[in-house]
């Protein structure tokens, strides 16, 4: 597994994340399909179809890392292992989880999914969602968390004032995705309306949601992003926006375009922006962290070699613990005996502790001074030392 060599705070170069819901009735079923449909094919060289509480089992000596736990509404947890460029080889995770709430249970089934490669990732790669999800439209799995956002769509702009304002906050705030807003000049024929994310090479093409401005929301469009976000949008262009919190050096500018021709052609400057502004560090997502460090932590689907490499590791772990746990109880026995030792000075060997002088108190510079006093305390009231001499009454008193 490749380790993160970049800052906590952004994306290491090696891994693709991504989530969203599942609509349809059977979102595990839809997985193990392509999963087995994939195998078979031998586009992916295995996979592991885990239960929750068997993916959060620990088999190591010491308990993994908290955020290894899956959580308790996670419903399956799904791994895979595929190379790329011949011997690059790329592990991922993905989680399907309860909704939250009642009214969420008709949004759908939420999913996670983390993948990471043994060197940095390529936008030209096979996407890590179609590995687990059919590349199908009739499978609706590419709902965003936001309501009414997919991913493989060219998503319209809400009508209403209020209603913009929050779906930019709910898209951008710690997003796990690109955000672009294209502005329709005109309105477009069947190929203008064409989602542009369609032209995006493979691995990028699931990182990036595409939202469509009709002509006449031109001004409140660029209105509200540039009040919410500080970037604006130009009449027939598109801009991509910034993420919250947004880097230093984020320039909006370069990330501006002002023209864009929906016929149905490839737009290639936008997405040469597109590519340019994914290339850039990303900003880690708290949640999205922790999902990475699961896939890092929590990872079983291992190949006969590292099955070899675990093994040996689990036995240097044991060694210690034993060799450990050996010290230790040298450790008591040393100190069960001291404390012996010190109790029989302390009683002479009679059973009865023995009271010391105050001038051999302050001279002894034993450690067991204590044990000594605290030994005292439980003599009776009306227990004597033994070596206190007892004054006799003369005879016929």
């Amino acid at each position: 597994m490749a380790k993160n060599t970049t800052s906590p705070t952004t994306v290491p170069d090696t891994a693709w994340l991504g989530r969203g819901r599942h609509t349809g009735p059977e979102p595990e079923r839809d997985v193990r399909r392509n999963l087995l449909a994939l195998k078979a094919a031998r586009v992916i060289d295995d996979f592991l179809d885990l239960d929750p509480v068997e993916a959060a089992r620990s088999t190591d000596l010491y308990p993994r890392d908290e955020s290894a736990d899956p959580g308790p509404s996670a419903r399956r947890v799904f791994e895979a292992r595929w190379h790329v460029a011949d011997d690059v080889t790329v592990r991922a995770q993905l989680t399907t989880y309860e909704p939250e709430s009642r009214r969420a249970k008709s949004e759908g089934v939420s999913w996670v999914l983390a993948a990471e490669a043994e060197r940095a990732w390529e936008a030209g790669w096979p996407s890590p969602a179609t590995m687990f999800w059919p590349d199908s439209d009739q499978v609706a799995w590419d709902h965003l968390p936001v309501p009414d956002v997919r991913l493989r769509a060219a998503n319209h702009l809400p009508k209403d004032d209020d209603d913009l304002r929050r779906l930019l906050r709910a898209c951008t705030r710690q997003s796990w995705f690109i955000h672009v807003v294209v502005h329709e000049a005109m309105t477009p024929d069947v190929l203008g309306r064409r989602p542009i994310t369609a032209f995006l090479p493979p691995s990028l093409r699931h990182r990036v949601v595409e939202h469509r401005a009709t002509p006449e929301q031109a001004l409140i469009a660029d209105f509200v992003m540039k009040r919410e976000l500080g970037v604006g949008i130009p009449r027939g262009g598109a801009v991509i926006l910034p993420p919250t919190p947004r880097a230093v050096d984020h320039d909006a500018e370069r990330f501006t375009l002002r023209n864009v021709f929906l016929d149905g052609t490839e737009p290639t400057e936008l997405l040469e922006k597109i590519r340019e502004f994914a290339s850039l560090p990303q900003p880690m997502p708290a949640d999205a962290e922790q999902v990475l460090t699961r896939l890092r932590q929590g990872w079983h689907l291992f190949t006969p070699t590292e099955e070899l490499v675990h093994a040996r590791a689990m036995v240097t772990q044991y060694a210690k613990a034993l060799e450990a746990m050996t010290a230790s109880c040298d450790l008591y026995r040393e100190a069960a005996e001291s404390a012996l030792e010190a109790l029989a000075e302390a009683t002479g060997g009679s059973g009865a502790p023995r009271t010391a002088s105050p001038a051999a108190a302050k001279e002894d510079p034993s450690p067991w001074k204590a044990l000594t006093k605290t030994l005292a305390r439980f003599r009776g009231p009306n227990s004597q030392a033994p070596d206190t001499e007892v004054p006799q009454r003369p005879p016929g008193q």
